[in-house]
Order: C-alpha cells, then sequence, then structure tokens
C-alpha cells in the first residue's frame, strides 16, 4: 500500500489507479470492514487526525478530482466527498523521498509521463499534508536505490 504525500497531478495513470484502489481499501481499514492491513504504517499518518474515517475521505477526494480531470469515471459514491478538513503534518523529506521513488517507478513504465516529471522542480502535496521540514518519516520502508 502506498498512500502518496504527492499531489495525484503528479502521478501516471496506472499509478492514478492503483492510488485510488488502495486508498479505499485504506478507508475500509479505517472503518473496521477489513481484517487485514490494520497496523499498516501508513495509516498512521491518518490515524492521528481527530477523524481518521473524514482524513481518508479528503484524500479520497483530491484523487477523484485528478482522476475526473484526466477523463477517468471512478465512483464517487464509495467516499463521502469532503472539502476542508484538518491537515496532516509530514516532513519536506519524505516528500522528496517519495518523488525520488515515484520518478524511479514513472521512467520503468511510462517514459513520456517521466520526462514531464523530470522537469518539475518542486513538486507539491496533497493538500491533506501540511509540510514541515524535517527528515523522512519514521514509517517509511526506505529502499535501496539500485
Amino acid at each position: 500500500m502506498r498512500l502518496w504525500t504527492l499531489h495525484p497531478k503528479y502521478i501516471d495513470n496506472r499509478g492514478l489507479v492503483a492510488l485510488w484502489r488502495e486508498s479505499l481499501l485504506a478507508q475500509a481499514v479505517l472503518k473496521g470492514k477489513t481484517k487485514g492491513y490494520l497496523s499498516h504504517p501508513q495509516l498512521s499518518r491518518f490515524k492521528s487526525t481527530t477523524n481518521p474515517v473524514k482524513a481518508i475521505s479528503y484524500y479520497l477526494n483530491t484523487i477523484y478530482d485528478e482522476a475526473k480531470n484526466r477523463g477517468f469515471n471512478f465512483d464517487n459514491k464509495k467516499f463521502k466527498s469532503i472539502k476542508v478538513i484538518e491537515q496532516i503534518t509530514t516532513t519536506d523529506c519524505q516528500l522528496y523521498y517519495e518523488w525520488e521513488h515515484l520518478k524511479q517507478k514513472v521512467k520503468q513504465r511510462d517514459k513520456k509521463h517521466y520526462c514531464l516529471l523530470k522537469k518539475i522542480k518542486q513538486p507539491e502535496s496533497n493538500p491533506i499534508f501540511k509540510i514541515v521540514n524535517g527528515q523522512i518519516e519514521e514509517w517509511e520502508i526506505i529502499k535501496e536505490k539500485k
């Protein structure tokens, strides 16, 4: 499960579909509707909010809006539309770690999209996240560079 800190506008089409599915799974976990993934480290950010279900709904809303902009037909009945929510604090190093991770994934599966990503110097986060100075988050599983 990868719940990107990055704004979904950077995710390639294949990755956006995967993000949608994984975020719906995260929502099911946070609603107590699944037995698996209960302790998944990426859920800790949402669990730290006063209302984790609303937080993941807001996250899903941002993904849905991006998918809609691309002409995808995601089902907006799968989450409750939330337009304003408390932000979740995460770090700039986490954002940039994910940025490099995304670029490596996209480089392998969508060269054209990768060329667009290479031009971006300062990526934005999903609006649910407030970016502060700091190290990569403790829950992140660091992958060795090849």
